[in-house]
Order: structure tokens, then C-alpha cells, then sequence
């Protein structure tokens, strides 16, 4: 008896001394799950990350252990594990501080570049819709037209013009229009309200599964944010007779499983040209997310915004030099157009089992678009000028589905991503006119209706196999082209079908805490327009883009982080803008390799500074040499700046771009110019609710060119045409104030 009540106190205190499992979840303030968390077991260093429902698992833990939960933003957190926390969930809930780079922990994630997208974001707030897509580190933009019509794209050696070559979404939902009236991938961010945003996925490369049409250069996924913690009012004025005003409301207060709130914006400005742009634009955003069950969350978002402007237009350098109009002159002022689009997305997450749970949102816009040009003045038209209009309306369903599993395998950790989904384009009416004064349509040169579908599925896995991660997939889509051409006389639908599977290896080796090494290999695709597809019988109705990249992120010291990468693309189809038609075509198969670098110093606690450099060759494979340039592809980008953090009441930083030369013809006889731009902002806090800030556009008021174009055209005093560069001049010194309270 006495052996056998020995045995029972030796296994009870073996059971209660070895180690178990312990089942958590991290959340913030405002209940929302905080997604790459870091748990670190103090007592035998095992460590773990939260996945992105805010969960996580941690093997051997005992009763008495401590842990420490770590995350750039958060207070870190210690907690002391009671035997009750191994019966339910643990839950745990962090509050935020001020960002300390020293914090930053490498985690295994093949895209581990998201840690750096967090940094940026955290320290430099998006404050305008310009600024949205220079969050992503090496990607420029360039506006044109007015303000309304959506910016030009430079990523990795592309001139991606309106998006062709990049992939954006926003809460799953797609920005990128196909077959569009002005031109193939054209995406219009400004619906997006830049106070809503709440993280910014990015990256470059064709290398994500996940991923479809146009990512080649690259991808940008934007979140919004499911629940604000208290009421903003904004109002911003600024010179050329700029206003802006922003309302953020709570609508639910702060409860612990339901949020709602409403956001409205209001731009107007006239811009720097002679003839004002009269722009104005409206944005409505509104958000509902609610938890049905447990962890089960309903999403429900729905938007409008509605945009019209006037514009200068492109302008020829011989009418500025022989003094005819100024830089901010015109030799078109009818030019400008009209945009609105109407979005409902429903999101729905739901935890299938311990380690296993489904994705989706449903979605539908509703859009309009209208925009009128003058590219070559009066080359083809002496008497009438070559005004052209450009139109369409839209409405876009689709859907999307995930099922991500993690499963663990002696020890190897295995994640499977199982997806697929639908997107349905119905475009009615898309019109190419050469029109007079906007209002008399002198010819129509396009015009019929587009149906495109694209179907998909994609399995993406990967395997943690002590410092590696191993990442194959498979992505399959489908797509089918239906176009009938109103300006046929007889009635008749033309349609193609066309399936492409593409493979996708990506290796990750974190060699510690503080140095990340990756290899990816990916083929990326984009689709041809259906016009070019079913009219032109074009070649190339799905062209590939085949990549690879290698770099590393390292942390030499607790405050400065170094990215690089080496890469190469090559593209079977590359696609050059038309300006005298606005559109754009196919030219042949291209290549393009460089390298990224980037950096960030936090010099003091509330003193960062960031730096982003590509370098790129970007050159045509089937033309001769000297003669194979890509028409303004960008060669070296960089940009950076200062950032003040948090001095007492102080916020704000110290911008900087700059874009070299390049070639703005194929035989590199035409150059169009580079130049480098610095903004600045400060903000001032007075209490807890209001804050005056003032910020400055072009502080050293640079005459610089933010976009550019090789185009012949013809002015109407004048006998025979000019090839030249046309551009749009960039903002010359602006300065805005804006007063917010929050309530």
C-alpha cells in the first residue's frame, strides 16, 4: 500500500511538472485579434507567433512558467501560467505605445517584408490619397489629368501605367479593372478613404498564390479597419483654393463584440494651373463587423465616392520654351472627365476546428467612368482638334473563399491555404469618340459591350522544418472573353476561353532572431484586354511573367534594419501607352533584373530614418541593341526621410523622392527628366483633442515633371508635327493646414 500511494505522488507530480500545451489568443483594446504576435516561454525559450485570428499554440508549458508577449506597438506583456489557463483558451489583451524599432523580431513569414510595411505605416500615417501606394516601399506614382484620373505606376523597371502589372485589392475586393475604357489593369484608389486604413499588405514578384491577374511586378492588399475608438471631425485648407474635411464617427460606441462606424470625405481644389481643375470629390465609407459565435466574425462594408474634374492636360516643352503658355498653361483646357463607384463587400471568418479555419467575402461594384483627352492637339484633326472621349459603366460580382489549415507533423509545422473564387466583369457601352468642346462626338472609333469571367483555385503550402520554411504552390485560373461591337452592323458575339497554370517555390532560412534569408521563383501572369483578345486576335491572351528573387532582411544592431534583394523578370508580352488613341498595346517579351535596398534607423525614441533604393535594367528582347529601351522605365527610385515619432506633442517627418532619367523612346534619343521632391509635415497636439497641422508640398518649390510622354503632335499654328516630351508639371510649393478634434 505504502509503494503503490508513492507511485500515485510521483506520477501526479510528474504530471503536474512536465510540460503541456497551452492554447491562447492575443487581442487589442477594442477586442480585435493582433496577428503575429510573438510568445516566448522565459523558462525554456520555446517561442511561437499568433496566427491571424489572434491564436496561438505553445508546446511545453508548465504551471509557474513565465511568458513574455512581445509586438512592434504594444506594451509587452508578462504572464504567469495558473493551472486553470490549460483548461479554456487564454486570453490576453495588449494595449499600444510608442513604436521602438529595438523591439522588432525577424518572424518565419515568407513575406517577412510586412514587418517593414507595419514600421512605415506606424510612423508615417497616410494622410492623403496620394501618399496610399507610396507606402509601398520602391513603387512611385505620378499624377495627371486633373487629379480625378488615377495615377501613373512605376514599380521594379515598370512604367505600369494605370496597373496593368500590379494586383490591388482592398478587404479582399478588387481595385483593377479589366478591359477598361482607358486602358488594361486601370485602378482608381481614390474611393479610399486614407484615415480607414489599418494595414497594408504588399509584394513584389509573382510569387504569391494567392495572387492572380496582373501580378507580375507585384501586389498591394489594403485592410480597413473594423472598428475606430471614439469620433474625428478634420478640416484642412489649403493654398489654390484646396479644402478638405473628414468625419469619423463610432456609431456603437465601445462594445466588446459589435463596432460600427461611418466615415465621409470632402476634397476640392483648383490645383496650380491657370485654367482652375475645379476638382471635387466625395467619399462616403461605412463599416459593420459583428462576432456571431465565439470567434466567428460578419463583415459588412459599404462605400461611394463620386469625382469630377477639369484638366490642362499634357503640354509639349517647344509651347513652353517659345514662351506660347507657361508651366502651368494649356493648350487643351476642355480635357477632365467624371468617375463614381459604388462598393458592398460581405466578409465572413470562421474557426472549422483547433487548427483549421474559413475565409471568404462576397462582393459587387457599381461603377462609371468618363474622361476626355487631347494627347496630339490637332495632328489628326486640323479644324477640330483630336479630343477624344473615353467611357464605360460597370458592374463587377465576385467572390472569394479560403480554407488555411495547420497541422504539425513530429517536428514540422505545415500550413495549407486552400482557395478559390469568381469574378464576374459586365461592362456596358465601352466608347472610344473623337469629340469636340466635350459636348459634339465627331466620330465613334470603339463602342460594344464586354462580359469577362475569370474563375480560380489555388492551393498554397508551407513547411517549417527547423530554421526553413518551404513554400510550393499551384495557382489555376480560367477565363472566358465575350465582346459584341455595337458599331458592327450585324449582330454577332465574339468570345474565347483560355486556362493558365502557374507553379510558384519560395525558401526561407532565418538564421536568427535578427538575420532572414529568401529565395522565391514564381510565374505571374496578366490578361490581355478583350478587345485586343477577340478584335486583334492577339497572341498573347494570357502573357507570363516568370521571376525570381534573393535577399535578406538583417538587423545589425537593435535599432537598424537593412533589406535587399537581387531580381529578375521576364515577361512574354510588354505593353506600351498609344497616346494619340489613349490606349495601350502589346510589343513583345521584355526582361528586367535589379536590386532593392532599403533601411531603417531609429536614431533616437522618437527619431526614425527610412530609405528605399531600386535600381533596374529594363530592356526590350526583341529589338536591337541601342534601340531596345522601354519606354520610361524607370532606373533608379529612391525615397526616404526623417520621421518625429513622438516628441511630447510633436509628430511629423521630412519626405524626400527622387526619380532619375530614363528613356523616353525606344532608342533612348528622347529623355524624359528625372527629379527629386521633399514634403514636409508637422503636427501639433494642443490637448488630447485637437491638433493643428500644417504640411508643405515641394518645400524648396522644384519645377519638376510628374509625368512624362513621347508624343508626336501637332499645334495649330504650326505646318508639320513634333515627337517630344509632353508632360504634366508637378505641384509647385503648397502648403495646407489642418485642424482635427476627436471626441
Amino acid at each position: 500500500m505504502k509503494r503503490l500511494i508513492l507511485l500515485i505522488v510521483v506520477l501526479i507530480y510528474t504530471i503536474n511538472s512536465s510540460g503541456q500545451t497551452l492554447k491562447g489568443r492575443i487581442l487589442d483594446v477594442f477586442n480585435e485579434p493582433i496577428e503575429n504576435a510573438y510568445v516566448v516561454n522565459n523558462i525554456n525559450n520555446n517561442h511561437t507567433h499568433t496566427n491571424e485570428n489572434g491564436n496561438f499554440t505553445l508546446e511545453n508549458v508548465s504551471v509557474k512558467d513565465t511568458l513574455l508577449i512581445s509586438i512592434l506597438g504594444y506594451q509587452k506583456r508578462k504572464i504567469i501560467i495558473a493551472k486553470k489557463d490549460f483548461t479554456n483558451r487564454i486570453t490576453i489583451v495588449l494595449t499600444t505605445k510608442t513604436f521602438q524599432l529595438e523591439e522588432m523580431v525577424l518572424r518565419k513569414e515568407i513575406n517577412a517584408l510586412q514587418t517593414i510595411s507595419k514600421i512605415d505605416l506606424k510612423v508615417n500615417p497616410v494622410n492623403n490619397s496620394q501618399e496610399i501606394l507610396r507606402k509601398v516601399p520602391g513603387l512611385f506614382i505620378g499624377q495627371h489629368a486633373g487629379g480625378g484620373k488615377a495615377e501613373q505606376i512605376f514599380l521594379r523597371g515598370f512604367d505600369i501605367d494605370h496597373g496593368t502589372d500590379i494586383t490591388l485589392s482592398v478587404d479582399g475586393m478588387p481595385i483593377n479593372m479589366v478591359s477598361h475604357a482607358h486602358g488594361q489593369g486601370y485602378s482608381d484608389l481614390h474611393f479610399m478613404i486614407p484615415e480607414t486604413i489599418q494595414k497594408i499588405d504588399f509584394g513584389k514578384g509573382p510569387y504569391y498564390a494567392n495572387q492572380g491577374d496582373f501580378n507580375t511586378a507585384g501586389y498591394v492588399n489594403f485592410s480597413t479597419k473594423n472598428s475606430i475608438q471614439g469620433n474625428v471631425i478634420s478640416l484642412g485648407f489649403g493654398d489654390f483654393n484646396t479644402v478638405r474635411t473628414l468625419g469619423m464617427f463610432n456609431l456603437l460606441g465601445n462594445k466588446k463584440n459589435e463596432n460600427a462606424y461611418v466615415a465621409l470625405e470632402y476634397i476640392a481644389t483648383d490645383g496650380a494651373f491657370e485654367s482652375p481643375q475645379n476638382f471635387n470629390r466625395l467619399n462616403i465609407f461605412g463599416k459593420y463587423s459583428t462576432f456571431l459565435k465565439g470567434t466567428d466574425r460578419l463583415t459588412f462594408t459599404a462605400s461611394h465616392f463620386t469625382s469630377r474634374w477639369d484638366a490642362s492636360g499634357q503640354i509639349p516643352e517647344r509651347a513652353v520654351q517659345n514662351g506660347t503658355i507657361s508651366r502651368f498653361g494649356a493648350i487643351d483646357d476642355t480635357e477632365g472627365g467624371f468617375t463614381s463607384r459604388t462598393n458592398f463587400n460581405l466578409e465572413f471568418s470562421k474557426n472549422l476546428s483547433e487548427n483549421s479555419r474559413f475565409k471568404t467575402n462576397v462582393f459587387y461594384s457599381e461603377y462609371d467612368f468618363e474622361l476626355f483627352s487631347n494627347f496630339t492637339f490637332f495632328l489628326e484633326d486640323p479644324a477640330n482638334g483630336d479630343q477624344i472621349r473615353q467611357f464605360e459603366t460597370r458592374d463587377i460580382f465576385g467572390v472569394n473563399a479560403q480554407i488555411i489549415t495547420e497541422k504539425k507533423f513530429g517536428n514540422v509545422e505545415v500550413k495549407y491555404t486552400k482557395g478559390a473564387g469568381l469574378r464576374y466583369d459586365m461592362v456596358d457601352d465601352v466608347e472610344l469618340s473623337r469629340t469636340k468642346n466635350r459636348r459634339e462626338t465627331l466620330e465613334q472609333i470603339q463602342l460594344g459591350d464586354v462580359k469577362q469571367t475569370n474563375l480560380y483555385a489555388f492551393f498554397n503550402s508551407e513547411f517549417e522544418i527547423g530554421k526553413f520554411k518551404i513554400s510550393p504552390s499551384l495557382r489555376l485560373d480560367y477565363f472566358k472573353f465575350l465582346y459584341n461591337d455595337d458599331l458592327n452592323t450585324t449582330y454577332q458575339t465574339l468570345s474565347k476561353t483560355k486556362a493558365i497554370l502557374n507553379p510558384k517555390l519560395n525558401f526561407l532560412y532565418t538564421q536568427n532572431n535578427n538575420l532572414q534569408w529568401f529565395l522565391k521563383s514564381g510565374i505571374g501572369f496578366h490578361s490581355n484586354d478583350t478587345r485586343v483578345v477577340l478584335q486583334q486576335n492577339a497572341d498573347k491572351v494570357l502573357p507570363r511573367a516568370y521571376g525570381v528573387d534573393f535577399g535578406n532582411i538583417w538587423k545589425p544592431t537593435k535599432n537598424i534594419v537593412l533589406n535587399t534583394a537581387f531580381w529578375y523578370l521576364l515577361s512574354e508580352e510588354e505593353f506600351v501607352y498609344v497616346g494619340d488613341a489613349g490606349i495601350v498595346e502589346p510589343s513583345g517579351k521584355s526582361r528586367r533584373f535589379g536590386l532593392d535596398v532599403g533601411i531603417r534607423y531609429q536614431v533616437l525614441d522618437w527619431l526614425m530614418i527610412d530609405t528605399d533604393a531600386t535600381f533596374t535594367n529594363a530592356r526590350s528582347l526583341e529589338n536591337i541593341s541601342g534601340e531596345d529601351f522601354i519606354p520610361l522605365a524607370p532606373e533608379t527610385t529612391v525615397e526616404g526621410g526623417l520621421s518625429l515619432t513622438d516628441l511630447g506633442k510633436f509628430s511629423g517627418g521630412l519626405r524626400y523622392r527622387y526619380l532619375a532619367d530614363r528613356a523616353a523612346n525606344e532608342d533612348n534619343s528622347i529623355v524624359a527628366e528625372g527629379y527629386f521632391v521633399t514634403d514636409f509635415n508637422l503636427n501639433y497636439t494642443m490637448n488630447n483633442n485637437v491638433t493643428l497641422g500644417i504640411a508643405i508640398e515641394n518645400i524648396f518649390d522644384v519645377a519638376w515633371n510628374e509625368t512624362q510622354f513621347a508624343t508626336e503632335s501637332r499645334l495649330q499654328n504650326e505646318t508639320n508635327s513634333v515627337e517630344e516630351i509632353h508632360f504634366t508639371p508637378g505641384t509647385p510649393f503648397f502648403a495646407k493646414a489642418t485642424l482635427t478634434y476627436r471626441f
